[in-house]
């Protein structure tokens, strides 16, 4: 047998104690690691100024369901064919204004043409404005809330004998919140259609 070059360790044979001290190190080690944490990692480091404040939660706008709208449908429902959002009179909460006619199995029903607010404090929106009476029989066409106006086209009847069927005059419509009212715009040339 040939003699290593290299003396023998000291520690080759394993004893007991070995083990424990052993076990001993290296639970101190993860005790310690778990008191340590290390801060939150970030992707990108923001040199610009402070971080942009939190903005509140935005109000919903009323919803149509379940609101009494003043239309007189007799047996048959109402139906809200269009509606957008907006807040028209700049005090931050959006209002809905929607256009509503009686579901006819036959015909063209004239459209009324609401808007719908909702206190905090309200369990349900309400109608606060009449836009559209739909007793002046004008169906609603190219309708939208922006900028805190309403526009839409309005198809109407030059005369009582011109059938329901079939409006012959069309007319732009805008109206605008002026503090106290919904004020309509000064219509533009009515054309016939």
């Amino acid at each position: 047998m040939q003699q290593s070059v290299v003396p023998e360790l000291a520690h080759t044979d394993t004893r007991p104690m070995h083990w424990l001290a052993t076990a001993t190190a290296l639970t101190g080690v993860i005790a310690l690691s778990s008191l340590l944490h290390p801060g939150a990692a970030k992707a990108a480091q923001s040199t610009a100024g402070p971080e942009p404040k939190s903005t509140p939660t935005a109000t919903a706008p009323p919803s149509t369901t379940g609101v009494d709208f003043p239309l007189d449908c007799g047996p048959v429902k109402e139906v809200v064919v269009k509606k957008a959002t907006g807040d028209l009179d700049g005090d931050g909460r959006p209002e809905t204004v929607a256009v509503v006619h009686c579901d006819s199995a036959m015909g063209t029903p004239p459209d009324g043409v609401y808007v719908l607010t909702q206190a905090a404090d309200a369990a349900r929106p309400r109608v606060v404005a009449t836009l559209v009476d739909p007793k002046d029989r004008f169906t609603v066409t190219d309708f939208a809330v922006a900028a805190r106006t309403v526009t839409a086209t309005l198809l109407g009847y030059s005369s009582d004998n011109v059938p329901s069927c079939c409006p012959d005059v069309k007319t732009a419509a805008t109206w605008q919140w002026n503090g106290h009212m919904f004020v309509r715009s000064a219509p533009a040339a009515t054309s016939s259609v």
